[in-house]
């Protein structure tokens, strides 16, 4: 008889053996490590996306502030924060909103969010004190959503001490509504990952925060003090182990601008013990309600199901996503969302630390996971501590990609240990179409082999030319805008989602793009990669096809379908009422 590993973990639940594997201690982060897998002779096909920084002519010049540049003190000034694409003032053209940190001895100037408004040209505005949205102080994740259905978006942010929604009123300007939407916390939260979604599906974007951990400036031990303040024999920033555990929260939107927590009542409390990072809200076993998804550092991450009557099961481990394939905690981090097989279901992949491979999950259409991080080749790669991650289609061959942005939370290790650097680079694995990639560097351009010390990254299309580039969040220096300049001609559709019985954002919708007999599964999302929100518009590359099949599954239960759609435009589609005219699409 073969057993599954998911069958094993099941079996292995009561064990002593699998407790004592969750416990761990040593040092401040899980301790899982794997020797990378070995290389493969290269394919020799030609990689025909090609990425350049072109944030400096842009205009995006001010750099994220965040802790310490030489040495961290505190954990707070090395996990960083997240980017969103988003537009704001519904031009058809998305604009760049940059999270920001301060540092410990005050905050310096500079020290801010940022919104930067779509010259169309190429080129941004930086329109932060205009639009009302100046904050200073240790933000870390972001997620986009219309909350109130007034069809502008809106912005929440998450933050140690006290978290941020922003309503958008729909004239450039935002306003901090986190009192009025009963949203405020009493006492400080290290608010983590975030996302919109409609868990009830009636209508209405409801709210979920993971926190990471309980933290306060007069209790932290500092660098050294134990066991989990020290990483290769160097004294680092402690925790998150040693640390006690954030606690995660679900507001339900009571339709009139305010929020309740539920937390309690909807089962999402009783899942204690894990440091939550990224959130992402996805319909991932298909029944047509959204599931809730938190990549968890150095602790069990969770999959929380939908029971469709306002409550969840946390089913983490069951469904073969809460540990690595030999059982033991990692410390996930960002979290991709996509279908690299092209089987109509929506795939899970999680960064990791340094000396572990990013973890690759394979759905099997009703939720249930199978790591194939090593059959994948992920595994070959093992250098860097990763952050944020994409699954999109980088070249428009019509097989979603890998994306990684990295960087270390120790710049002090560099000194004593020259092998682990501060900045580096990002990393590409290009999907074959046989399930299986392949690590590209020189061949993806000067945009990937960069070093950077990154965090956050968001995914979109900012010059409106059909294709990916990639916006991303470097630690005490000006952001990257990765501009694609595709080397050859393939095709490519867009999908823009208008809800109506739905949620305005469509957030939770799955679209099923069908082309050369394969089906491609992609969902609107509220946040992925790392504590990060990608543009709204779902991109699909489809190689050499001239015309795609559109399956749409509305949040609220519609399903609209939709055929020999022509490639190489955006299509926008209403619930209900099919294709309706884009907003501001083209080039200037």
């Amino acid at each position: 008889m073969t057993v599954s590993r998911r069958d094993f973990v099941r079996l292995s639940l009561g064990s002593a053996a699998f407790m004592a594997a969750r416990q761990l201690p040593a040092q401040g982060v899980a301790a899982h490590t794997v020797k990378p897998l070995p290389r493969p002779a290269p394919s020799g096909r030609p990689f025909y996306a090609h990425f350049v920084d072109v944030a400096a002519t842009a205009g995006l010049h001010a750099p994220v502030i965040y802790g310490g540049v030489e040495s961290k003190k505190y954990i707070l000034e090395a996990t960083g924060c997240g980017c969103a694409f988003i537009d704001y003032d519904n031009d058809g053209w998305v604009d760049v909103f940059l999270l920001s940190g301060t540092r410990l001895d005050g905050d310096p100037p500079g020290a801010t969010n940022r919104l930067y408004k779509n010259n169309r040209d190429g080129t941004f505005t930086d329109v932060t004190e205009k639009a009302g949205l100046k904050a200073v102080g240790w933000a870390s994740g972001v997620c986009i959503g219309d909350y109130n259905n007034d069809g502008f978006e809106d912005i929440f942010c998450t933050y140690f001490g006290q978290n941020r929604l922003y309503r958008n009123n729909g004239d450039g300007t935002f306003t901090d509504s986190t009192k009025a939407a009963g949203l405020w916390n009493e006492q400080p939260r290290w608010g983590a990952g975030c996302s919109f979604l409609d868990y009830n599906r009636d209508g209405h974007l409801d709210l979920f925060v993971s926190n990471y951990v309980r933290f306060s400036f007069e209790h932290a031990p500092v660098p050294g003090e134990n066991v989990n303040c020290n990483w290769k024999g160097v004294p680092v920033e402690c925790g998150p182990r040693g640390l006690p555990t954030g606690k995660h929260s679900l507001y339900r939107n009571n339709g009139d601008g305010t929020f309740t927590d539920v937390s309690q009542e909807a089962g999402i409390a009783s899942a204690a013990g894990c440091y939550g990072m990224t959130v992402v809200a996805a319909d991932l076993d298909e029944d047509g309600w959204p599931d809730i998804f938190v990549a968890c550092d150095s602790t069990p991450s969770l999959l929380f199901m939908n029971n469709h009557n306002g409550t969840f099961r946390e089913e983490g481990v069951l469904r073969g996503v809460a540990l690595s394939d030999d059982g033991l905690e990692q410390a996930g981090m960002g979290v991709g969302v996509g279908d690299y097989d092209l089987d109509g279901h929506l795939d899970l992949f999680k960064t990791h630390f340094a000396e572990d491979a990013n973890g690759l999950y394979h759905n099997d259409g009703k939720g249930n996971f199978d790591d194939l991080t090593r059959s994948s080749r992920v595994a070959v790669d093992t250098r860097y501590i990763c952050w944020g991650a994409g699954m999109v289609d980088l070249d428009n061959d019509g097989y979603p990609d890998l994306f990684v942005s990295t960087g270390n939370v120790y710049p002090e290790v560099e000194r004593k240990l020259p092998q682990y650097a501060n900045k580096t680079p990002r990393t590409v694995f290009r999907n074959l179409g046989n399930r299986t990639f392949e690590e590209l560097s020189q061949e993806a351009g000067p945009g990937v082999t960069d070093a950077h010390c990154s965090r956050g990254c968001a995914f979109g299309d900012f010059d409106n030319d059909g294709d990916i580039d990639v916006l991303i969040v470097n630690m005490n220096e000006p952001p990257s805008l990765l501009r694609n300049d595709m080397k050859a001609k393939r095709n490519w559709i867009k999908v823009k989602l208008e809800g109506v019985k739905s949620n305005r954002s469509a957030i939770g919708a799955r679209v099923l793009a069908r082309y050369g007999g394969k089906a491609q599964a992609q969902a609107v999302l509220s946040q992925s990669s790392f504590y990060s929100c990608n543009d709204s518009r779902l991109h699909f590359g489809l190689g050499g096809f001239n015309s795609v099949d559109l399956d749409i599954y509305w949040p609220n239960g519609l399903h609209e379908q939709y055929k020999k759609i022509s490639a190489n435009q955006l299509i926008t589609l209403r619930e209900g009422s099919g294709i309706v005219s884009n907003k501001g699409w083209g080039r200037s």
